[in-house]
């Protein structure tokens, strides 16, 4: 079934593959890293191999399947989906799933770009499956948006998350919706808020829905505090956009 989750932007994550490892910048202080050793620590099953080591949990793949409301899920909250180390023919499995399921959404998210549309040139994309790419800064998230872009997907996505840079102009053909979000903890590095707002006011004007996610440690103003405390608006507004959900 999945569990129910905190994340602004999903309502559900389904870890039908749990683990990683580090590709760019945006992974230093990965959530899912610090999750995973606590998770370890409490003996949860899954994660008895820790976080750098690649798990295939096939006990996991049906679980959406037992849930009959319509729901949005995140695939592998805690990996990447399409990580060298799993399979061309689990991730078959994976979509077998999703195919099966078209009253749920799936939000798939990944670092390894080249590897999706490696993937999906022979395969179809169910239309109720969300391709997204990691975006964090201009020299390793900028490349991947192409290769989502050349993917044939019913709706494609951006985590700008987190953003570590002003990264420039984007190229929003194809694109359907951009997060942006800062980075937590207590080693966050900043977010000016200014390259927010220039991500904000490009996807505003080729119509394509933006979601701010948080501030995370360092508020608009520059100062480090909570994440709580720094809140979630933008220039005095809530950023909640999201494309329609068809079911």
């Amino acid at each position: 079934m999945g569990h129910p989750s905190r994340i602004e932007w999903t309502e559900h994550t389904w870890n039908p593959v749990t683990g990683c490892t580090k590709v760019s910048p945006g992974c230093k202080h990965c959530y899912a890293e610090v999750m995973a050793t606590r998770l370890q620590a409490m003996g949860a099953p899954g994660y008895e191999n820790g976080f750098s080591q690649i798990s295939l949990m096939e006990d996991r793949l049906s679980q959406p399947l037992s849930r009959k409301k319509p729901t949005l899920y995140f695939v592998n909250s805690m990996s990447d989906l399409f990580h060298e180390e799993v399979p061309f023919e689990y991730i078959d499995r994976v979509m077998e799933t999703i195919s099966a399921t078209p009253i749920h959404t799936y939000q798939i998210l990944t670092k390894r770009a080249e590897r999706m549309r490696e993937y999906f040139e022979s395969r179809v994309v169910p239309d109720n499956a969300w391709l997204g790419v990691s975006v964090e800064d201009r020299k390793y998230g900028k490349p991947r948006i192409p290769h989502l872009q050349a993917i044939k997907a019913k709706t494609r996505f951006l985590s700008v998350e987190p953003l570590l840079e002003s990264i420039g102009t984007i190229r929003l053909k194809g694109i359907h919706w951009v997060i942006v979000g800062g980075e937590s903890g207590a080693r966050a590095r900043p977010m000016d808020e200014r390259w927010v707002v220039s991500i904000r006011n490009q996807c505003e004007k080729k119509g394509v829905d933006f979601f701010f996610k948080q501030w995370g440690a360092w508020g608009a103003d520059g100062k480090k505090r909570s994440k709580s405390a720094n809140g979630r608006l933008l220039e005095g507004k809530t950023w909640d956009r999201i494309p329609l959900v068809a079911v």
